[in-house]
């Protein structure tokens, strides 16, 4: 064989281990993707429309702030109401981010357009509940009472790809305060959300303590389960309530919160980790595992909660009512049902459809109950 045979094979072996180093790099990159995709699967949407009736509010200033809100059809009223009590409490440049499924997608773009809410810039998301196959119980009982919208605090980057920070709130809550203050809530380095501690609520005057292990990981959480033992968590650490959540997105993308939070809800499924619980919660619970004892506090005055329990209309005083930066109905009875404490704060804020679908239960009832609940 001459040199030049030599060379030549030499070539043709240097150009195959070559090849066959760049096909192996981009199997690993395959999989890294994947691991480091943070929804396996997804299929958030996203068919994003901004209504082209939004007009730009000049007397809006400053940086534009994301509050990211679900509107379900059931429950519209609510979202309404808490978009106008935020709206007209702020001069700040506020976008809201609605995550809706797409029955609801045109009663509520009729619903801003027709009243005083249209000059409000929103975009409306809308959210695949397939993203959530292989991750909830199968337990017939439940899946006839979950809202597949109730998880979307779960994927809050996917809503604002360009944000590095946002609000979510749940939308049965009334904001009194300039949402601004709490979108410069302070989160410490590292920590991707901020949340209301349930222990430090119940030190300020008229915030009602929770009922018994409510308010702390033992209400929430299976410690019997192995795969909770192996956490190395306390019983009893402080539960936080995810109504409200101030996030950083950028913390939230660099450590897979969503993948994370993902994780626990397919464990759960197969494992029953948290669904029998005292609380009977299964959207707290993978918020309380990912971000245990890693996350930061929101002002308790900013999240006034429990008014949707039973005898809230007794615990809380007016004055104190009045004084919170933020309302929430977290329980079963809500401002726009027939029975509610503080309801006529609701009211303020509510504006009646314009298409007539959504009406409060109240109207047709003919009271309220303050002390009932």
């Amino acid at each position: 064989m001459t040199l030049r045979r030599v060379n030549v094979v030499i070539l043709v072996l240097l150009a195959v281990a070559f090849l066959i180093v760049i096909q192996r790099n981009l199997l690993n990159l395959n999989d890294f993707l994947k691991k480091e995709t943070p929804v396996s699967g997804v299929i958030l949407p996203f068919e994003s429309d901004v209504s082209p009736g939004v007009r730009h509010d000049s007397k809006r200033t400053g940086d534009e702030i994301p509050v990211v809100v679900t509107a379900s059809e059931e429950r519209l009223g609510a979202v309404v109401a808490a978009i106008n009590s935020i709206y007209h409490n702020t001069k700040a440049n506020v976008v809201f981010n609605i995550v809706a499924l797409n029955d609801t997608v045109d009663h509520l773009k009729e619903w801003l357009s027709r009243t005083r809410l249209n000059n409000v810039k929103y975009k409306i998301t809308v959210f695949k509940p397939d993203v959530l196959n292989g991750k909830l119980s199968k337990d017939p009982k439940r899946l006839e009472t979950l809202k597949p919208l109730t998880f979307a605090r779960f994927y809050l980057p996917f809503y604002l790809p360009e944000a590095e920070k946002a609000i979510y709130l749940d939308d049965d809550v009334i904001v009194q305060g300039d949402i601004k203050e709490l979108y410069e809530t302070s989160l410490k380095p590292g920590h991707a959300a901020a949340f209301s501690d349930d222990c430090d609520s119940a030190s300020i005057k008229g915030i009602v303590h929770g009922a018994g292990n409510q308010n702390y990981y033992i209400g929430f959480l299976d410690f019997k389960k192995e795969a909770i033992k192996k956490l190395g968590m306390r019983a009893k650490t402080c539960s936080f309530n995810p109504g409200v959540i101030i996030a950083n997105l950028t913390e939230w993308r660099n450590q897979n919160i969503s993948s994370q939070l993902e994780h626990w809800m397919e464990l759960n499924a197969k494992q029953d980790l948290y669904s029998n619980t005292l609380a009977d919660s299964i959207i707290t619970p993978p918020l309380l595992i990912v971000f245990y004892k890693h996350h930061s506090s929101v002002d308790p005055m900013w999240h006034v909660r429990h008014l949707g329990s039973t005898g809230a209309g007794k615990r809380y005083s007016a004055q104190f009512v009045k004084a919170a930066k933020l309302l929430h109905w977290n329980g079963h009875y809500k401002p726009w049902g027939i029975k509610s404490a503080f309801s006529d704060i609701w009211e303020k804020w509510y504006i009646p459809d314009p298409t007539g679908k959504f009406s409060p239960l109240r109207r047709h009832s003919g009271g309220n109950i303050e002390g009932y609940a």
